[in-house]
């Protein structure tokens, strides 16, 4: 099958990781284990399924045309087993999930992997997947997960091993066509306006220290689990949105963390980039990154929960008005005013100019219709995504909605945050105080 050439936006992932420091996202997946070996036969379920999921076996190579442009191929030599691996017993699935998160990839396989981690108590197991960015989104990983685990995998129907149809790629060269010229216009007059709104997004900036890390490339994982029914009652005793809610309990976390470790929350209003999908809900199999974002002030130092919250919801219903495809947090879309060469060369300054823009991550991540999720009929109990931590950045926050509880996933760098937990903590007691203050 031919070659799929990347994205721009997938070139970009590509090149702004190091070995160092990289920058795949994460699913930890938590098991109830039926019987003592649940751990190993999922494993080897988990092998015979990813052999014949299309795209799960196609690695990424240079091309000669475009010059520094890069494209999936289908690996000749492709084995699942190099993908799936079994560890030893863990007592703490967050811990071990964080010293795996560290580990880079290899990208001359295709980029994704699967670790299977017993409990050590017997009770349970955990799945860790791994993709990396620019092989799948955050819709087209769950797709994947989804189609790994029992409730959406027929076993007795092999499915043929293959990438999706290649869109048409631009692979050889040709002559500018004249027609595209007005919509060239338009693509230059939106990098514009996104490149204006970050300079201003950049203005009198109140973060905190907390969140700025030296990149040591050490990571570290936590997780909290809230209840959604007090989330929706939350919603409903307040108005706006649920994920208004979520993003509210992240600020109000991040204020509990900051004043429990003595850096204090006055005056601090991180920008958190939320990032939006662009792609047709219907569409999660079609292969390339297609995201915006938005990009919102949290607001960490108001001391009232429900100040917090307001001020979320109306700083959401701004970027809603002005859409995905302008503002500040429509930075992703200025990958494709960047040449492939310059997507290579320049990589590194690209990663480390991040945080010049954004102060977390705060990703969520839809399970549609996944309840009842099982693997090798143990089922899934909890499950936290990971988002990718950019380089002078101490926190990445994933939220997920699985049955009938919300799941924060948190990623953090080792050293600068040592007290993960602590965070995780804050959560919970932020929903609790938000509970309390909407009454029954």
């Amino acid at each position: 099958m031919a070659p799929e050439l990347l994205t721009p936006l997938d070139l970009a992932f590509w090149n702004i990781e190091s070995s160092g420091h990289p920058l795949h996202m994460g699913g930890l997946f938590v098991f109830d284990a039926g019987t003592p070996d649940a751990a190993e036969r999922a494993a080897g379920l988990l092998v015979a399924r990813a052999a014949r999921i299309p795209g799960l076996n196609t690695r990424i190579r240079p091309v000669l045309f475009p010059l520094g442009s890069a494209a999936r191929h289908v690996a000749p030599d492709y084995d699942p087993l190099d993908h799936v691996h079994l560890t030893e017993p863990v007592r703490d699935f967050h811990a071990a999930a964080g010293v795996l998160m560290q580990q880079p990839l290899e990208r001359g396989r295709p980029p994704w992997a699967a670790h299977v981690l017993p409990g050590a108590e017997g009770t349970s197991f955990a799945v860790l997947f791994t993709f990396h960015h620019a092989h799948a989104d955050g819709m087209r990983a769950a797709s994947y997960v989804l189609s790994l685990l029992d409730s959406a995998t027929v076993d007795a129907a092999p499915a043929p091993v293959g990438v999706p149809q290649p869109r048409e790629t631009g692979s050889s060269l040709r002559l500018p066509d004249p027609r595209k010229l007005p919509g060239l216009v338009r693509d230059a007059g939106r990098a514009v306006s996104i490149s204006s709104a970050m300079a201003r997004a950049a203005w009198g900036v109140s973060s905190s220290p907390a969140l700025i890390s030296r990149a040591t490339g050490a990571r570290r994982a936590d997780g909290a689990v809230v209840g959604l029914r007090e989330v929706n009652r939350i919603r409903e005793a307040t108005g706006g949105t649920v994920n208004d809610v979520l993003l509210a309990v992240v600020a109000g976390g991040l204020r509990r963390w900051l004043d429990k470790r003595g850096d204090g929350s006055d005056g601090v209003q991180p920008r958190a980039l939320v990032p939006v999908s662009l792609r047709d809900p219907g569409d999660a199999s079609a292969s390339g990154n297609r995201l915006s974002g938005y990009l919102t002030r949290l607001p960490v130092d108001k001391a009232e929960p429900l100040a917090r919250l307001r001020a979320v919801h109306e700083a959401m219903e701004r970027n809603k008005q002005a859409g995905p495809a302008s503002g500040p947090g429509a930075a992703a879309l200025l990958a494709d005013a960047i040449p492939p060469l310059g997507h290579r060369f320049g990589g590194g300054l690209i990663a480390r100019s991040g945080r010049l823009f954004y102060d977390l991550l705060i990703s969520s991540v839809p399970l549609r219709g996944a309840d009842g999720l099982r693997l090798a009929g143990s089922p899934v109990r909890e499950a936290y995504p990971l988002a990718p931590l950019a380089p002078g950045q101490s926190l990445a926050v994933g939220i997920t909605t699985y049955e009938d509880r919300v799941c924060y996933g948190l990623l953090a760098d080792a050293v600068a945050v040592p007290d993960l937990d602590v965070l995780a903590r804050s959560i919970t007691e932020e929903v609790a105080e938000l509970v309390a203050v909407c009454g029954p």
